[in-house]
């Protein structure tokens, strides 16, 4: 799929890292250090524009190595980026950890998923189809 960006950014287009990746990794695009305190949010800019086609999206979600040693994540992960968005593709980072991080630019703080999606027509009912599961929710089918 060929999907147009624009690269405002100091760092070279988001690659994938091996040929079976899902997500590419985008970097920030700051000009100075940006220091996230403990439990701390900030929106991180990567110099990137997207034009999604549509029927598809953006997920933007946390990469698994800043989250495992430093406790950094995505907050409203996943972050969703619509096909008719033309701003600049930000980040809403957060530190969970204890200590204080610092992201230095062209760091990768983030990976993304291009997906497609699907939009729904309501078809309003009484009731629904009867399940084994039921309306058993939050850690209903867990061991007891």
């Amino acid at each position: 799929m060929k999907v147009k960006i624009v690269n405002k950014s100091k760092h070279t287009l988001p690659q994938y890292a091996t040929v079976a990746s899902a997500g590419f990794d985008v970097r920030a695009n700051i000009d100075a250090p940006m220091v996230l305190k403990s439990m701390e949010r900030a929106l991180v800019a990567t110099g990137l524009f997207m034009e999604l086609p549509e029927g598809h999206e953006a997920q933007v979600r946390p990469r698994s190595g800043l989250a495992l040693k430093h406790g950094i994540t995505v907050l409203n992960s996943p972050g969703t980026i619509d096909a008719d968005y033309r701003g600049e593709l930000k980040v809403l980072l957060i530190n969970l950890s204890k200590e204080d991080f610092t992201i230095n630019d062209g760091e990768r703080i983030a990976q993304v998923i291009v997906a497609k999606h699907e939009r729904v027509q309501w078809e309003e009912v009484e009731q629904l189809m009867e399940t084994e599961r039921g309306a058993g929710g939050f850690g209903h089918t867990g061991k007891h």
